[in-house]
């Protein structure tokens, strides 16, 4: 299987890195020559794009891929891998995976109860909108080609290199304590494993929600970490007296628990970090 990731962030990277021996071929897309150099030092073949610089190459990798992973952000509202290249990806001969990753934040505010994928969008913030309107986009190409378009609204990324641990260690990790307030988490190895089953069993129109067991208080997981290190956690700052980003705030005005049973039932995902306790016992020693 060849497989063309537009955008090689924190988690296409992850499932290239750890799972490159699934694909005969793998190719991924950078705007930075430096890092398409980096990404060809380690066996992974890059092409420039966006900034009106793209590669002149991807349109015959297009033709020639099995499966398509999408991490690019919208840009202005406008996806920028349909504008510049949604006619030839449907057209694209041996296309027969498309993955779009989004965000479960497209479900806007839920004061905390339980939701699933049938939960319509409701998203509170201008970037949720924009997600909204671009996962409508990727599904109707799959409807008007018939090739499997699937979305992964994903929640909180972690892993390797981004987790509570390295932010204790910095000196970095805050305890913001908003009464009621829960989370959702998902480690990369996770995304990779849904990514990984959904491409073996194809489904054209699902979403799926990609997310951990236990959504819970952000303040006990720097807790439970610093446990783990066997340091003091840092002391606690509420909500209110946090000096929080506008996007960080955002966050904190969004309360839901997101249910994963889809991906487990339907894909038969089994989660190597179910809740970020697992996750914080192995990043403890990885770390």
């Amino acid at each position: 299987m060849n497989l063309f990731c537009f955008g090689l962030g924190f988690s296409a990277a992850h499932l290239v890195n750890a799972y490159r021996d699934r694909f005969s071929r793998v190719i991924g897309t950078t705007r930075s020559p430096e890092k398409r150099d980096q990404l060809a030092a380690n066996g992974i073949e890059a092409r420039l794009f966006g900034g009106g610089h793209d590669d002149e190459r991807i349109v015959g990798d297009l033709a020639e891929c099995d499966a398509l992973l999408i991490s690019a952000s919208p840009e202005e509202g406008v996806d920028p891998v349909l504008q510049a290249y949604g006619d030839i990806i449907a057209t694209s001969p041996r296309l027969s995976w498309i993955g779009y990753l989004s965000t479960i934040g497209v479900y806007g505010d839920q004061g905390g109860r339980w939701i699933d994928e049938s939960e319509p969008a409701n998203p509170g913030s201008k970037r949720s909108r924009e997600r909204v309107a671009v996962e409508e986009e990727w599904l109707a190409l799959g409807r008007r080609t018939g090739k499997p378009v699937q979305i992964f609204r994903l929640a909180g990324i972690y892993g390797p290199g981004r987790n509570a641990i390295r932010q204790l260690k910095a000196g970095t990790a805050r305890r913001i304590i908003k009464p009621g307030q829960v989370f959702n988490r998902i480690h990369v190895e996770d995304i990779a494993r849904t990514l990984l089953a959904s491409m073996e069993k194809p489904r054209n129109g699902a979403i799926y929600n990609v997310c951990d067991d236990e959504p819970a208080p952000p303040q006990d997981v720097i807790t439970f970490a610093a446990e783990r290190l066997g340091i003091a956690p840092p002391p606690e700052v509420s909500f209110e007296e946090a000096d929080l980003s506008p996007m960080g705030r955002s966050f904190y005005g969004e309360c839901k628990r997101v249910s994963n049973r889809l991906i487990r039932e339907e894909l038969g995902v089994t989660m190597a970090y179910p809740t970020y306790r697992e996750a914080m016992r192995d990043l403890a020693q990885s770390e």
